[in-house]
């Protein structure tokens, strides 16, 4: 799941978002030990990510779901991840029976949940008993060279858009830790992982990953040369850790909570 306001839609998102996401998904699915033959929901699945590298890890005789409230994030679920059940429905109330999963796992969705304790006691009624939980939200944005410079482009070029932007960073720990609790999970574990990530040449990069997200929003706020212009402030800031090819090697922080049923 995404909060965007993209004008190419989650085709997009999904391409250019790919390269920051492929780290921690690779993380979240090692915690929750997925085995051949198990049953995996990806939570607010958005376009799919862990879905699809899920799959290869239950095997044909396994079971993958995908589930977000966003129709468009499913459609291209659906097209991506073809042998996959994907499902448009809120966190807080899933088509599925009780005890169906081994395992549950939610990635970069859990801040956007406007209850965030009615998901997760979703998640667990769908959680086999002794099944597994696992989730990653964004650190503090002071932890996020990348998105800090996103911030200070759409601060510059579309400070209404800060609203939807600034979401993605203030879920804490402990308001995970305790809405699982609550949830009845138990074993609940939290931990910071940082990736470095090589970012393709930022030349194109920055402003074909600007208009996946934010595109929409920055060229109404300041018409068509505002992304060009938003980009070239996002390059900038970037410019300590840009080579001289243009790529450009980040660190990106997450939270990731575990738990148990």
């Amino acid at each position: 799941m995404a909060d965007t306001r993209s004008t190419e839609g989650p085709e997009a998102y999904d391409t250019h978002s790919a390269p920051i996401m492929a780290p921690f998904v690779a993380a979240l699915l090692d915690a929750v030990h997925l085995g051949p033959g198990e049953a995996v929901l990806d939570l607010a699945c958005g376009t799919g990510f862990a879905a699809r590298a899920a799959a290869p890890l239950v095997g044909p005789t396994g079971l993958v779901r995908g589930a977000d409230i966003d129709e468009g994030m499913i459609r291209v679920a659906r097209a991506r991840g073809p042998r996959i059940d994907f499902t448009a429905t809120p966190a807080d109330r899933l088509p599925y029976d009780t005890a169906t999963f081994d395992a549950v796992v939610c990635q970069q969705g859990a801040q956007f949940f406007p209850d965030l304790a009615a998901a997760f006691t979703e998640a667990s009624r769908v959680t086999r008993p002794g099944g597994r939980f696992a989730a990653t939200i964004w650190a503090p944005l002071d932890r996020q060279p990348y998105f800090l410079a996103h911030e200070r482009a759409l601060r510059t070029y579309a400070p209404d858009a800060l609203r939807y932007f600034l979401r993605a960073y203030v879920r804490t720990a402990e308001e995970l830790t305790t809405a699982l609790r609550t949830a009845g999970y138990r074993d609940i574990t939290h931990r910071e992982l940082t990736c470095d990530i090589a970012l393709p040449p930022l030349d194109e990069y920055a402003e074909a990953h600007l208009r996946a997200l934010w595109g929409g929003l920055i060229t109404e706020a300041g018409g068509a040369q505002a992304l060009p212009g938003a980009a070239r402030l996002v390059r900038d800031h970037l410019a300590a850790h840009t080579a001289p090819d243009g790529t450009a090697t980040l660190p990106f922080t997450v939270l990731l909570v575990t738990a148990t049923r």
